[in-house]
């Protein structure tokens, strides 16, 4: 009898083990919260390199939060990453370089690649199916995020997931407290309508310009085709106007009288800020971080800008950050409507070529588990916005005693948004790509070309890269 007991705790026990595995088994693969690491198992434990490319951070911190998450990564998988840093507007470019090479990374993060890049490489056939990725954490992602990375295959001839949602960012308005303050100014005074919102600032680049008897500029404004900084303006002042470039379907619009219309009068909207003299001259020149860099210098009252880049570099200055400098929304649109924000999307891509593709799903589920990404967003000081509902709650999104992260928050949860068109038609990546807006606004400036004939190059081009 006692050995019978023996054999029968055994069994028991024994019992009871493979029930508690089965358990955890289960737990991973469809708890909503811990089901982040596809096929977790022995085959992935041999060390393997993983190559990663990565649009470089604003802050040192930001840089070295994504190095903390690969650490902790490295360590509890036993697979290695060797990533590297490029440039917002580099990376597209290094990367397309890389594919005609035949010597691509197995991932790819960045902000403009989603405007100009991974549509098309998905409808090319060179991007991995992701599904399986997002899949346990689909729940979580607002419909929009979700159909930011629904892209379209054209060599298997399927929709699907073929990127990564990481976060999010829009167009916000910084600008100087103490100096709206200087010219007897204060938030309030700033009108909401379209037109009245411009008039304002010029007339305080007027009024500071004579208290300060120095050269102040109202707008930060690029007018390079070099900066992508210039097409994200642009795009955002033709949603303002209500000028729709692409259908529903993806198709083309630009032939329509209307929108030939719309696209000339916002190209003279934009253009004549600079012509009045209202922006820096050197504007035509400018790279992505050189409104920053007037705004910071105090060479520009206010600029628009997509991300929280501007407020994350003056963050450990409290007065600057809480006092001097502020977010603000756009304007409503000239027809008096709320305006309607591009969102664009930071996404990780794995190539389709990619030898560790396993490994490489392994690393961008642990990513985006929800404790890792609040993580790393929140060591980023907020510059981007969390895309994964869950983490909205958090207090550090929401506090209105920021006055900066509180008013993305705002926007990105409460306002009207829609994806850039590059999401409803790859081939309208290459007409980012090529700034094709840039372009006719730096050749307005610069070369004195009218509204109409750069309207109307711009629109020849276009099509041309629709055939």
């Amino acid at each position: 009898m006692p050995k019978q007991n023996k054999q029968k705790k055994r069994f028991i026990y024994g019992y009871v083990f493979v029930a508690l595995v089965l358990s955890i088994i289960i737990i991973i693969c469809n708890n909503i919260y811990n089901s982040y690491l596809p096929s977790l198992t022995q085959s992935s434990k041999k060390s393997r390199d993983l190559k990663i490319w990565w649009d470089k951070g604003f802050t040192l911190e930001e840089d070295k939060a994504l190095q903390q998450i690969v650490s902790s990564w490295e360590q509890q998988s036993g697979n290695k990453i060797k990533i590297l840093f490029y440039t917002n507007d580099e990376l597209p470019k290094k990367t397309q370089r890389a594919i005609q090479a035949g010597n691509v990374p197995d991932i790819v993060v960045g902000y403009n690649a989603e405007t100009e890049l991974n549509p098309r490489l998905a409808w090319n056939g060179k991007l991995a199916d992701v599904s399986d990725v997002i899949k346990p954490v689909k729940n979580f992602y607002p419909e929009i995020i979700l159909e930011g990375v629904n892209f379209y295959n054209n060599v298997e001839k399927k929709r699907s997931y073929y990127a990564v949602p990481i976060h999010q960012a829009t167009m916000h308005v910084y600008y100087w407290r103490d100096l709206l303050k200087l010219a007897g100014h204060k938030e309030s005074d700033i009108p909401k309508d379209w037109d009245g919102f411009w008039k304002f600032w010029q007339q305080m680049q007027q009024d500071l310009q004579q208290q300060q008897k120095k050269q102040i500029y109202a707008f930060g404004f690029p007018y390079s085709d070099a900066a992508s900084d210039t097409y994200y303006l642009f795009e955002q002042i033709l949603e303002a106007y209500d000028i729709q470039i692409l259908d529903s379907k993806g198709q083309l619009l630009i032939d329509a009288p209307k929108v030939r219309q719309g696209i000339v009068d916002s190209l003279k909207w934009y253009t004549k800020f600079y012509q009045q003299g209202y922006v820096p001259r050197d504007a035509v020149n400018w790279l992505n971080p050189d409104n920053n860099r007037n705004l910071l210098n105090r060479l520009t009252l206010m600029t628009p800008n997509t991300t929280l880049s501007i407020p994350i570099i003056v963050r450990q200055d409290i007065d600057t950050y809480f006092n001097k400098l502020g977010t603000l929304e756009l304007p409503n649109k000239p027809n008096g409507k709320p305006m309607r924000y591009l969102v664009i999307l930071k996404e990780a891509v794995l190539f389709a070529e990619s030898k560790n593709q396993k490994i490489a799903k392994e690393f961008l589920a642990y990513l985006i588990k929800p404790e890792v990404m609040e993580n790393y967003l929140k060591a980023s000081g907020g510059r981007n916005f969390p895309v994964l509902k869950p983490l909205w709650k958090n207090s550090f999104w929401t506090n209105p005693a920021d006055p900066h992260i509180s008013t993305v928050t705002k926007t990105l949860i409460n306002g009207q948004t829609r994806l850039y068109y590059s999401t409803k038609n790859s081939a309208y990546t290459k007409v980012l790509a090529e700034n094709v807006w840039g372009k006719a606004i730096n050749k307005m400036v610069v070369d004195n070309i009218s509204a109409e004939q750069a309207g109307d190059e711009a629109i020849k081009r276009i099509k041309r890269l629709f055939e």
